[in-house]
């Protein structure tokens, strides 16, 4: 009994580590602005060759709370694009960039945890389908990560405790993901699914239980619509959901001003944000601001979230920054791809 009891503590903390409140992907504020961290059919849609870094600490002021860094490379194989200038690869790629419908990405990220950590890599092909003024996109993924517990930080209540140095301290969990994206000059809408194997990490070696990584599935859409010369105006939501109906909303507007700056506020409702330990157990709403500029061709964002829940006194919120850099011919060539 008490060798079960002490498996299912360990589950219970891997679960507000890796699940966030039962959210078991990574958490972002800034997919607007790189939708490939969320649906792989995103992969080359714009047709520039994108490079982009994300990082992300929640819950600042609490030792060892949850941390987030994400690196993607996303592309489109275009005539001309920027990859496929270069003679040597021109040549390896002249049949398939010629329609310019295959996109591909990369994607890597780190999530630590307290004692847990997930690294990852992720590679997604993409393809691309003009229908009139819209663009079909198509995009499939196969993803692993290491889970790993970092021995330096556990501490015990049991210094003898057998589930503990009878447990793999490390894990390979392989995965796949699929998505659906439409869009044209001002509208925008997706569908992707997430851990399509719905693998399992063993806990407590032989005698141990299985924790399940559950299908997640995210639904976004936006508008995009002149409100005056050099003034956008984006609405847009994100609902994510899995199998065992766990839900979660955000609410978003934001605003660009000419090609430089953008501003947003984005309203989170409750199901991410979750502590459970002897004297915290919150669940609640957020409100997120984010803003950003360009210069040249590169991109930074940042954004301030704040949850209005009971941890919201321990901790001086979550920040995330993210910085991107493109390259290629301008997107307004084809008029079928969105603009940043």
């Amino acid at each position: 009994m008490i060798m079960k009891k002490k498996i299912y503590t360990i589950l219970a903390i891997l679960s507000m580590c890796i699940a966030s409140g039962a959210q078991q992907l990574p958490l972002y504020n800034q997919y607007m602005m790189n939708g490939f961290l969320i649906n792989p059919a995103v992969a080359g849609h714009e047709g520039y060759t994108a490079l982009n870094l994300t990082a992300r600490k929640q819950w600042v002021g609490i030792k060892d709370a949850p941390s987030t860094y994400a690196f993607s490379m996303q592309s489109r194989l275009l005539k001309n694009s920027f990859l496929s200038s270069n003679n040597s690869i021109k040549k390896r790629q002249r049949v398939m960039s010629r329609n310019g419908r295959v996109g591909y990405g990369f994607y890597a990220f780190t999530d630590m945890c307290g004692a847990f950590n997930r690294t990852g890599i992720q590679g997604t092909y993409s393809y691309h389908l003009l229908i009139r003024q819209s663009v079909l996109s198509l995009g499939v993924s196969l993803t692993g990560y290491q889970f790993r517990i970092n021995p330096d930080k556990v501490r015990l209540a049991d210094a003898d405790d057998e589930l503990y140095f009878n447990t793999d301290k490390s894990a390979f969990v392989p995965d796949a993901n699929f998505g659906v994206y439409l869009t044209n000059s001002h509208i925008y809408t997706g569908l992707s699914m997430m851990q399509l194997f719905q693998s399992s990490l063993k806990i407590g070696g032989n005698g141990g239980v299985d924790y399940r990584m559950v299908r997640h599935y995210y639904v976004t859409a936006g508008y995009r619509f002149e409100v005056m010369p050099d003034v956008l105006i984006e609405p847009s939501f994100l609902i994510k959901f899995t199998e065992d109906f766990v839900s979660q909303a955000d609410l978003n507007v934001k605003t660009y001003l000419g090609e430089k700056y953008w501003l947003g506020v984005s309203y989170r409702t409750g199901g991410s944000y979750s502590l459970v330990d002897e004297t915290i157990n919150g669940r609640g709403t957020a409100v997120v601001l984010m803003a950003g500029l360009k210069i040249d061709k590169f991109f930074i964002g940042y954004s301030f979230d704040h949850t209005f829940s009971a941890i919201s006194a321990r901790t001086y919120g979550s920040h995330e920054i993210m910085a991107a850099v493109k390259f290629g011919d301008n997107a307004r060539r084809y008029r079928w791809l969105n603009r940043y």
